[in-house]
C-alpha cells in the first residue's frame, strides 16, 4: 500500500486490480473471522457442564 502511494499507477488497470485484491482480501478476512467464532461457539457448548 505505501508502495503505491510512492508509485501512483499510471492508468487505472492496476489501481482496478488493487480494489480486486483488497476485495478478497477483506473476503477472506471475514470467513476466518466467521469460523473463528464458530469454534468458539462450540467449544462454548463442550465446555459447559451438562
Amino acid at each position: 500500500m505505501g508502495k503505491d502511494r510512492k508509485h501512483p499507477p499510471a492508468d487505472g488497470g492496476k489501481a482496478a486490480a488493487d480494489k480486486a485484491g483488497d476485495r478478497s482480501a477483506r473476503k477472506a478476512a471475514a470467513l476466518r473471522e466467521n469460523l473463528r467464532k464458530r469454534k468458539a461457539q462450540q467449544r462454548g457448548r463442550e465446555e459447559k457442564p451438562e
